[in-house]
């Protein structure tokens, strides 16, 4: 995130210790989610509809293949409602056709400014628009893009979220990516005032490909995708906007704004992200529904947070429900469920499975959820 990859991991170890902390002694199954309130909160959802002639990809978000698409809800702080709204409006679309994903993004700001002008320049640097895309939602192999006022591009893939220990990788390239920004005012001038900039983009789904699995896009596909935007504050200094320094001479901590809030200041959450499905459909007659999986989810997600913490207090995972406070008969939007923990000290595997049908999900200490597959009878 904006803080460089060391200083990610720091901020996110922190914010765990905030809100992770668990009083002592057993909590009740049906007490346990409220110890977490901001990683447990509903995710933004977006419909995309299908097009067969796509935009032209040159800035401008006004014309008339994007009228087919519904502007975002306004973007709010990345810890939603812990922190006041942001005083500049951002707002998102999409679209898709049968080989790319197009984002479409508003940035209202009365002093547009970009310097970084080489691609894979640290784009954060500069004030940007984010995209976070995880096509698997497991949150390992997920990608980023960032791009500035000046069209600068800085991409990336990453193994896994940096508070696993995940890799990033920022040699990776979205291969036929097609970006355009459109500054509705003079870039870098000082003595006016602007009204913001646009951007659109053409992300091939051929580009979003781990190398053991090619993404297939389908009606009523499910991605999880967030959008983030970076704002520095800033003076003018002989004609140059600076960003403010504290007491210390370093840069004030920029401003996180997201589509789907993360409940934290870290990006690299992706169960956090929001939910993005895809409908071929013409007319716009397709709702969003919360997946039942990822309702069962949720348990393992709790799971995974209650062992983090038990971690650092222990320096060991826990190897039962009970001592994380946890049962394992739980009802999942009112169907039976039931939970279970492997694991060692250095590691765990938990699962849970529908009474009924036996569907099971598992999570691990990395994060990695994946559905088990259940064998078929001969």
């Amino acid at each position: 995130m904006r803080l460089g990859f060391t200083n990610l991991r720091r901020s996110i170890q922190l914010a765990l210790t905030v809100f992770l902390l668990v009083s002592p002694g057993l909590v009740k199954a049906q007490d346990a989610f409220s110890a977490f309130p901001n990683f447990f909160t509903v995710p933004n959802n977006y419909v995309v509809r299908h097009v067969k002639h796509p935009p032209v990809i040159d800035g401008d978000v006004e014309d008339t293949v994007w009228q087919q698409a519904k502007w975002s809800a306004d973007f709010q702080d990345i810890e939603g409602e812990l922190k006041p709204k942001p005083p500049l409006q951002t707002n998102v679309k999409m679209l898709w056709d049968d080989s790319c994903l197009y984002v479409a993004a508003r940035l209202y700001d009365p002093h547009v400014w970009a310097y970084l002008t080489h691609r894979d320049d640290v784009v954060y640097g500069d004030n940007d628009f984010e995209i976070f895309i995880d096509p698997a939602n497991n949150t390992h192999n997920y990608y980023e893009i960032e791009v500035n006022a000046l069209n600068t591009i800085f991409d990336l893939f990453l193994t896994r979220a940096y508070r696993n220990g995940g890799a990033a990788v920022p040699g990776w390239d979205t291969h036929g990516l097609r970006s355009a920004v459109k500054v509705l005012g003079t870039l870098n001038n000082t003595s006016d005032t602007d009204k913001g900039w646009t951007v659109e983009m053409a992300i091939p789904f051929k580009a979003l490909h781990d190398g053991f699995s090619k993404v297939r896009i389908k009606h009523g596909t499910l991605w999880r995708i967030n959008f983030s935007r970076v704002e520095y504050d800033t003076k003018v200094v002989n004609g140059k906007y600076v960003k403010l320094k504290d007491s210390t001479s370093r840069d004030l901590p920029e401003h996180n704004w997201v589509w789907s809030n993360q409940g934290l200041i870290a990006m690299h959450f992706p169960e956090r992200w929001g939910y993005l499905l895809f409908s071929d459909h013409e007319a716009d007659d397709v709702t969003f529904e919360m997946p039942y999986a990822e309702e069962q989810k949720k348990s393992l997600w709790l799971i995974y947070y209650k062992q983090k913490e038990w971690q650092r207090e222990h320096h060991e995972y826990a190897t039962s429900l009970s001592k994380l406070g946890i049962d394992k008969k739980v009802m999942v939007t009112g169907n039976n469920n039931e939970l279970k923990l492997e694991a060692t000290p250095h590691q765990f595997t938990a699962f849970v499975t529908d009474s009924k049908t036996k569907a099971t999900y598992t999570i691990n200490q990395d994060g990695l959820v994946q559905q088990q597959l259940i064998p078929k009878l001969k």
